[in-house]
């Protein structure tokens, strides 16, 4: 038996308990006569004392050897600890150590194993295993377990099933790039990894399988960011006989499950807004709504008073700042050229300061007299004391740099709290949207989500108002989760194909099997995926998903621990019948 109790349960009440213990060494004091070291495992962190007067002479001379990270076993008595740390749940006790073995030496390793640590990110990275053993990285991967535990008990006690899908699929043209994989029994023809279990899911719905849900790796060739890795987690759910309200039930009520359960929040307001209101009044579909700066469009009381720039505009549209009045001329010529950085791209700003006396102050008094700032402040919600930011241009383009703003202004004013959640349903998405450079219209979501039955004679006339029967679950200003009341017949889907530019071949050969399927009695049927590993980093208080997954990749989409991907050896590409032409 290596270890009878692990290294976080020890405490008072196990006084002159015989144990044994095993760990990595997490650091070590040696006072010459006397040596205490810290013993860590995943529980926690047991100190041990090697005393020269009462400590067999070999065992006390072995531990002056013991380095950072060595992995052993101790056997001994627990005895009262003189110096007490409150800080810990052993710190009461500590362990008068009487054999020690060493299980294995290590090698000092490259950062300190550390809540705060000296590592940088790339080295904790080249060194995932060891970065694994510091809390944070820890208590993120116990705390994801935590997470998929009450998915998984929730679903089930609501009768879903766990399915798992193939991993080895087709490749199809929507959406992201595919990884592929060669086949080496069917020379040049080549698997893809599923970026999503799409049609499987709908296919288990035919099958009769009623409530469908799994935990489950999809794959994308995107480019990386923050909050995306190559290869990501969904709870993926499907479930049939149901409409769209049916489904924002189940789910509205696996968030409050997890909210309740994991932070300990009842949360009283599921707000659900259309895609239509989330674009006039945050600029984007995924709003946060923890803080007010909803948009006021100005055009108005804005245009027509000889400011050109506004004039020419297709949309003038404004935010009230809370408390924002008391601005220096320097920081509001800061956020100028931060909305004129490339990656917002606006040309410039307006502002107008709401005195406390009532009055304004704008950068554009020449133009505009008191009572058309006051107009401004009316339709911006703006107070004394508050700044209203104003941006213009084209309307699409506008929205999306107020809304960069406001998420900014919201991160600087203290207004992102991590700990305080606002969950909100998206619906009547479009279901289309226009790609101006091919011309071409695509799925906004996928192609086998249903259009609004009312909808569907606008797919001849204007494609671009058709509303989805889409739905999206916002929180905390992240899309967490998205899904449709799928379509289940195969004369809709395949005058959905059509509307996407696949020619009826082509439709065939990609998804004939699922439209083969729906001639058997497809059921009516929609679902929702959630990205865990987004939802379990936003649970977390954080932004970024890296943490709460074990071995991820950088922002190249690279495994630097395993050199991944690397070149494969020549023969293995002969098999494959693969010729590179580097």
């Amino acid at each position: 038996m290596y270890r009878s109790h692990n290294c976080g349960e020890l405490n008072a009440s196990n006084i002159n308990t015989e144990v044994t213990l095993a760990g990595w060494v997490q650091k070590s004091r040696d006072k010459g006569f006397m040596n205490w070291v810290d013993l860590r495992d995943r529980y926690g962190i047991t100190q041990l004392i090697f005393d020269e007067s009462r400590t067999d002479k070999t065992v006390f001379e072995l531990a002056k050897t013991l380095g950072r990270e060595f992995v052993i076993q101790v056997k001994g008595t627990v005895i009262e600890r003189e110096a007490k740390n409150k800080n810990i749940p052993t710190g009461e006790i500590e362990i008068l150590v009487s054999e020690l073995t060493i299980l294995n030496a290590a090698l000092t390793p490259p950062f300190t194993i550390e809540d705060e640590t000296d590592g940088g990110e790339d080295i904790r990275m080249k060194y995932r295993y060891l970065d694994i053993r510091r809390n944070p990285v820890k208590n993120s991967l116990l705390f994801r377990h935590k997470v998929a535990m009450e998915v998984r008990k929730y679903l089930s006690d609501l009768d879903f099933c766990e399915v798992e899908t193939p991993y080895l699929i087709k490749s199809t043209p929507e959406g992201a790039r595919d990884f592929v994989v060669p086949s080496r029994m069917n020379e040049g023809q080549f698997y893809a990894l599923p970026q999503s279990p799409q049609t499987f899911k709908q296919l288990l719905m035919v099958g009769g399988m009623d409530k469908y849900f799994q935990i489950v790796k999809c794959f994308r060739d995107e480019d990386l960011r923050a909050d995306r890795q190559p290869e990501f987690t969904q709870i993926d759910c499907e479930m049939a006989f149901v409409e769209q309200e049916d489904i924002l039930n189940v789910f509205e009520g696996l968030t409050r499950h997890l909210l309740k359960e994991i932070k300990g929040i009842e949360v009283d307001k599921f707000p659900r807004i259309t895609y239509d209101y989330a674009m006039k009044t945050y600029g984007n579909d995924k709003p946060d709504i923890r803080f007010g700066m909803e948009f006021g469009e100005l055009n108005e009381f804005a245009q027509h008073k000889e400011f050109p720039v506004f004039n020419a505009a297709e949309l003038v549209v404004g935010i009230a700042v809370p408390g924002a009045g008391n601005y220096t001329r320097k920081e509001i010529d800061g956020l100028i050229d931060w909305v004129k950085r490339p990656q917002v791209g606006a040309s410039g700003m307006v502002y107008s300061k709401c005195n406390d006396d009532g009055t304004f102050k704008s950068s554009v008094d020449k133009f505009y007299d008191q009572a058309d700032l006051a107009q401004w402040a009316k339709i911006t919600g703006a107070k004394p004391g508050d700044m209203i930011f104003v941006l213009s241009g084209p309307a699409n383009k506008t929205r999306a740099q107020l809304s960069a703003l406001r998420m900014e202004l919201a991160t600087r004013l203290g207004l992102r709290k991590p700990e305080e959640f606002a969950p909100l349903w998206v619906v009547d998405f479009p279901l289309l949207e226009l790609d101006e450079e091919s011309g071409r219209y695509h799925a906004m979501h996928h192609p086998f989500t249903s259009p609004k039955p009312e909808d569907i004679a606008l797919l001849e006339t204007d494609p671009g108002k058709v509303r989805a029967n889409a739905y999206d679950m916002v929180l905390n200003g992240n899309e967490i989760g998205g899904g449709s009341i799928r379509i289940h017949d195969k004369a809709t889907q395949q005058l959905m194909f059509k509307y996407l530019g696949f020619t009826e071949e082509e439709a065939k050969a990609q998804f004939g099997f699922l439209m083969d399927a729906f001639q058997f009695g497809a059921p009516p049927h929609g679902g929702l995926a959630f990205g865990l590993d987004r939802l379990v980093a936003i649970l977390g208080g954080q932004e970024t998903i890296r943490d709460f997954i074990a071995f991820p990749k950088n922002n190249s989409g690279r495994d630097v621990m395993i050199d991944a991907p690397a070149a494969i050896d020549e023969a293995q590409l002969k098999e494959l019948s693969i010729k590179l032409d580097l």
